[in-house]
């Protein structure tokens, strides 16, 4: 039996390819001295308005600026600021030590 998963969406190929669209965000003008811009938001307690306020921006103007190429791009900076958001959610929903279970 293989474990190997046969998408029926190219699940996988798009994974790598946000992957690689994710890591590329790290060289790009996002990423000064090893920090990103976003990290600042974050730090500053704005990260949540922050990511879904971009996630709704790219998802409203896809396919309305520039080519068909354009519009992927959106897509993938939603798929970036939600997967942001989400480390941030479990950032501020992280179980603690100190709390007892009832």
């Amino acid at each position: 039996m293989s474990d190997k998963i046969d998408y029926k969406f190219n699940e996988g190929r798009l994974i790598e390819e946000f992957r690689s669209y994710i890591d590329s965000t790290y060289g790009a003008h996002y990423s000064v001295n090893k920090f990103q811009a976003t990290e600042f938001v974050i730090d500053g307690g704005h990260g949540t308005g922050f990511c879904i306020g971009n996630v709704l921006k790219y998802a409203q103007r896809y396919g309305k600026k520039g080519t068909h190429i354009d519009a992927r791009k959106d897509l993938m900076k939603v798929l970036h600021y939600a997967l942001i958001q989400l480390y941030i959610h479990d950032m501020v929903n992280k179980p603690t030590t100190n709390r007892k279970e009832k």
